[in-house]
């Protein structure tokens, strides 16, 4: 039987029509491409014959995952294979943007205007040894792998199940892999799986500017975004001290929230990266004389070990010594001016004000509140989450001056399986086999550093955590969950294993082809042979 997607030249050809399938995120091209996947991969002869085990999951605004099952009569052991076909979008291509998702084209493009590129990324073209071009790195590569990985285990009938799944929205919410954890556990219960290991085919990512080095990666870095309001009291600009911007709040907690040690965490030698603001404004829609006295701030914190509870828990800490400064300036400054302080800035959480908004308007007018703002389908999740807070306390304003503490969407847990022996021999062997058989070193990082659906597996938590953000997420059951039960289900280790490529997310970005279509297929094949039982192993 001739196989389809075996050979360096055929691998990247695959490459080409997947990355010229345009799936932007949030686009008619991304709801379009499970569809053309699911064709794609429904020629191959093991799903004519087995149709049920190629499927669609329905991910939210017309958007699927995709689940492809190959599945051996007398193995159990299971390996997932983890991808998403969305990529980012274009802009900064300029005039290319018509190119952005044609690479051959794109990368001669790129050629006779190589002197408007980066030093590094002109050098890179010159060689001849990268393919440019929207979702060549991030990540369609990854997915491309994991069809020739069950296009050669179907046809060659290894020993083993592989299920590949491959969703959308990995870049906004990862609103795909939230929907494929419930069919995931369907799958094993329907078809008596045994899953030992996730595997992750995202890119191998550099480390600082000029780094060479190719990863891979035994776990994947957690992401979580404690947000703020900041409600003070209105008034005239001519009457300044009459009232109390949200601006003046805000500035005591961003300056002590932004690069804060106390968010920092270490692991097996890793750090997290500091946390920042996103995004702080103002909540006036335009403008007027009125001092804006309603506020918001949104803060990146990255994850080790930490949960939502404990986040929160330190967030709370810092706005309450926040508080203090600010109420201890503002004091100094009336005392100044000689007049009469309009209250205390106190610390609440999103969870209490809700508390005392449904004791005071009474549930079903919070419910009203709440649903006015998720039925408007102009604001996303983090606006609907400010959104949400904001109303209640226009509707609550003796709990004013505060700040309302909570979580908007999206979080992602951190997951490392780096003490497990399984990932262990295999970072092993992926070591040896590039060494051995392509005189290329691999080292291996302990947290993936881009942000993976790999979060959505293998989930550690007794339920403290998980409750505290579904109680401080205003949009939590109506337009954002999480399946923290269904995760803590899908108990296996996780590894990343990708092609090694470059600057992800901008023009430039570019795949190592010797990597891509020659290194990976042979690693990854070597990787899932180890996992054969011994006794029908085909590694020799």
């Amino acid at each position: 039987m001739e196989l389809k997607w075996q050979t360096p030249a055929s691998l990247r050809q695959l490459l080409s029509e997947l990355v010229g399938w345009d799936s932007r995120t949030l686009t008619e091209g991304e709801k379009a491409f499970s569809h053309k996947l699911k064709d794609k991969l429904g020629d191959l002869l093991y799903f004519q014959q087995n149709t049920s085990h190629l499927q669609l999951h329905d991910a939210g605004n017309e958007r699927f995952a995709v689940t492809a099952l190959y599945k051996h009569a007398s193995a159990k052991d299971t390996i997932v294979l983890i991808s998403h076909f969305d990529t980012v979008h274009t802009e900064e291509f300029g005039d290319l943007g018509d190119l952005a998702f044609k690479p051959e084209q794109l990368t001669d493009a790129l050629l006779e205007r190589k002197n408007d590129l980066p030093d590094e990324a002109r050098e890179d073209l010159e060689s001849g040894e990268y393919l440019f071009g929207r979702g060549t790195m991030d990540m369609k590569m990854g997915l491309a792998l994991h069809m020739r990985l069950i296009e050669k285990a179907s046809v060659e009938q290894w020993p083993i199940n592989l299920v590949l799944v491959t969703v959308p929205d990995e870049e906004v919410n990862s609103a795909g892999m939230r929907a494929v954890v419930p069919a995931l556990l369907q799958l094993q219960e329907t078809h008596e799986l045994k899953y030992k290991l996730f595997l992750n085919g995202e890119p191998s990512f550099t480390q600082e500017p000029g780094d060479e080095n190719h990863y891979i990666y035994s776990g994947s870095i957690g992401k979580i975004m404690p947000t703020a309001l900041f409600y003070g009291k209105e008034t005239h600009v001519g009457e300044p001290l009459s009232g109390m911007t949200a601006n003046y709040i805000a500035s005591f907690l961003t300056q002590r929230m932004e690069w804060n040690t106390l968010f920092q965490e270490t692991d097996l030698g890793e750090n997290t990266p500091l946390p920042v603001s996103l995004q702080q404004k103002d909540l006036k829609m335009e403008y007027s004389t009125q001092t804006p006295y309603r506020g918001k701030a949104l803060y990146n914190v990255f994850l080790m070990k930490r949960d939502a509870s404990e986040i929160m828990d330190i967030f709370k800490q810092v706005a309450e010594e926040a508080a203090d400064a600010c109420n201890a300036q503002y004091k100094k400054i009336c005392e100044r001016e000689n007049v009469e302080p309009i209250g205390t800035v106190t610390v609440i959480t999103y969870e209490k004000l809700l508390q005392h908004a449904t004791n005071k308007l009474g549930k079903e007018a919070v419910n009203a509140i709440k649903q006015e703002v998720v039925s408007d389908e102009q604001l996303d999740d983090r606006e609907k989450s400010v959104r949400i807070a904001d109303l209640l306390m226009l509707d609550c304003q003796e709990l004013g001056p505060a700040i309302v503490l909570l979580y908007t969407p999206p979080y992602y847990p951190a997951v490392n399986a780096s003490d497990d022996s399984l990932v262990a021999e295999l970072v092993k062997l992926m070591k040896k086999t590039a060494e051995e058989a392509f005189d290329r070193s691999i080292e291996q990082i302990h947290y993936f550093n881009g942000i993976s659906d790999l979060s959505y597996v293998s989930y550690k938590d007794t339920g403290k955590g998980w409750n505290v953000y579904q109680k401080n997420t205003p949009v939590w059951g109506a337009t954002y969950e999480i399946p923290f039960s269904e995760m803590t289900q899908l108990d296996a280790p996780v590894l990343n294993v990708g092609p090694f490529g470059k600057d992800a997310h901008k023009l430039t970005e570019r795949l190592h082809k010797e990597s891509a279509f020659i290194q990976l297929p042979y690693m990854l094949d070597t990787l899932v042979k180890s996992m054969f039982p011994v006794k029908e192993s085909i590694l020799n």
